[in-house]
């Protein structure tokens, strides 16, 4: 009797975890552990962000060491709220309410005031970069409002392994989860 209960038991333990695993094969539960990596700073998220700014010939070792930690602040306070998600066979996509800093304002008022001061940020008569950057970096430090942008996140089954696979983000999507986005450019 007691191997049948404990037989039944496992059975419905494994059925329970098929069942599982399905429901997290959904195109907002893909959405949902994208966005989750950025605001858990997932590895994979940190190692992509340092090459990036690695590569950066611009910036000090110092202004590297800001930047990172700018957007390790910016991916840990991302908020999401999905609003809709719409499947038609293997296509389908998901609409994403996010909230993050919005540096973007910051660096246009920087960028303005040093257009307005440039002898502040010459170094022997000559535009100093390195200032610039300091001086961009300390107002994006300083931030503290939060602007939010409608994405949609397009997803893809894939049929071979039956799993559903978002797809390449756009420029202006990256932007907009870093907060740098810039409607002008």
């Amino acid at each position: 009797m007691k191997k049948r209960i404990l037989g039944s038991l496992c059975l419905l333990l494994l059925v329970g975890l098929v069942g599982c695993q399905d429901m997290m094969n959904t195109p907002t539960k893909r959405v949902e552990e994208y966005l989750g990596k950025y605001q858990i700073m997932d590895q994979d998220v940190l190692e992509q962000l340092e090459h990036i700014i690695d590569e950066d010939e611009t910036l000090t070792k110092d202004q590297k060491r800001d930047y990172q930690a700018l957007m390790e602040k910016q991916y840990q306070n991302l908020s999401y709220k999905i609003k809709d998600e719409t499947i038609d066979g293997n296509d389908a996509t998901v609409t994403v309410e996010i909230s993050v800093f919005d540096y973007q304002n910051a660096i246009s008022k920087a960028t303005n005031y040093i257009e307005k001061n440039q002898d502040k940020f010459e170094t022997d008569g000559k535009k100093d970069i390195s200032k610039e950057m300091d001086y961009k970096i300390k107002q994006m430090e300083s931030v503290t409002d939060k602007i939010s942008y409608t994405l949609t996140f397009s997803v893809q089954k894939d049929q071979k392994e039956k799993r559903w696979v978002l797809e390449q983000l756009e420029d202006d999507t990256i932007l907009k989860l870093h907060g740098l986005y810039n409607p002008e450019n």
